[in-house]
């Protein structure tokens, strides 16, 4: 007995009907049909005028035009050498390129040309930083002062050109230009890199949209705010507006659990240490904190001279053994009425992790 076939695509006969209408006329299928008719399973994704998927594969020579330093010894002379070596160019293995030209050509070369070896046995690109171009506009020209004197700056030809391309079919350019050199530096970036895309409030949505797509949503890790200018009163000029003092830093990995990250810290500021830190006895700052977690499953309610924790918490400086209290970690404790505090000198935190506010 032979078994019954399934359809191919799921469509109704008035579907049916309709594409083949659509496809004798030459014009565009509906968006709806492209899950139907095709494995894309992307559920969101940015869609523009001329987007496409495939990529640069040129590959083109690198000619040295000039060296800007000395060879050096491979070596250091000394047991010990200062953080940034001033020694002069070293004469093998991997040495930092400016390099000028197209960098959708330069990054296709990079990716399949004869210096990927170079980079991979350097221990890979780990780390990009990118302040592509915003819609400011077209006139790149600019007043320069030199002398006393003040010189009128047209925009070259390869201003225009750059500019053009860009931007000369508007957000479609800069996405389309966007998109491709994005894939390449994934293409290229080890498991373990990290890229930072530099943008402002013209392009950030396009920008985290077409990040998104090409990195995966699963491995965005930060979105920074950076405070580049102090308020400037365009509510003074007539704007109806907040005034934009910020820019946006998108930072992706290639690989969120297998990305390189160093936390970094700042000093307390005189005014958080004024306020975290608001109790002082003989001359040394202090707070108290109360000193409970969340309640994981299980039972786990313990007490602690007669005091316990409040619901859905429990006492986090304790730990449990067979249903009891086996020892304190090392904290103060100070029992007032019925609450139990913990005592957090200030040498216990001199510092705090950078956040998002740049």
């Amino acid at each position: 007995m032979s078994k019954t076939s399934k359809p191919a695509y799921d469509l109704s006969d008035a579907e049916k009907r309709d594409l083949t209408q659509l496809i004798q006329q030459g014009k565009a299928l509906p968006e709806k049909y492209r899950f139907i008719l095709f494995e894309d399973k992307r559920e969101v994704e940015l869609v523009w005028n001329g987007k496409n998927r495939e990529v640069c594969t040129t590959v083109l020579p690198f000619q040295s035009l000039e060296h800007v330093d000395e060879p050096r010894q491979e070596a250091p002379e000394g047991p010990q050498i200062d953080l940034f070596d001033t020694r002069g160019r070293q004469i093998k293995g991997w040495t930092n390129k400016l390099i000028w030209g197209d960098n959708k050509l330069i990054l296709s070369s990079l990716k399949s040309g004869a210096l990927r070896r170079q980079i991979e046995d350097a221990g890979g690109l780990k780390l990009i930083y990118i302040d592509p171009p915003f819609d400011v506009g077209a006139d790149f020209s600019m007043d320069i002062e030199i002398g006393g004197e003040t010189f009128h700056k047209e925009p070259n030809l390869l201003e225009q050109i750059a500019y053009r391309d860009t931007w000369g079919r508007g957000a479609d350019s800069f996405i389309s230009m966007i998109y491709e050199r994005l894939i390449l530096m994934r293409d290229l970036m080890h498991s373990e890199g990290s890229i930072y895309v530099h943008c402002d409030w013209r392009v950030n949505a396009w920008m985290r949209a077409v990040l998104n797509e090409i990195f995966g949503t699963d491995n965005f890790v930060n979105q920074l705010c950076w405070r580049r200018t102090t308020a400037h009163g365009d509510a003074k000029q007539g704007a109806q507006h907040f005034d934009t003092v910020d820019d946006t830093i998108l930072f992706f990995a290639k690989s969120e659990e297998l990305k390189i990250w160093n936390t970094q810290y700042v000093p307390f500021s005189d005014e958080q240490i004024e306020e975290q830190y608001n109790k002082t006895e003989n001359g040394r700052r202090y707070r108290l904190v109360t000193p409970t977690a969340a309640k994981p499953g299980g039972d786990t309610l313990y007490e602690w001279k007669g005091v316990t924790p409040p619901k859905r918490k429990i006492l986090g400086i304790f730990e449990g053994e067979d249903g009891g209290v086996r020892s304190a970690r090392k904290a103060l404790l100070l029992q007032y009425r019925s609450t139990l505090y913990q005592i957090l000198p200030r040498r216990a935190s001199r510092s705090c992790g950078i956040d998002n506010l740049v």
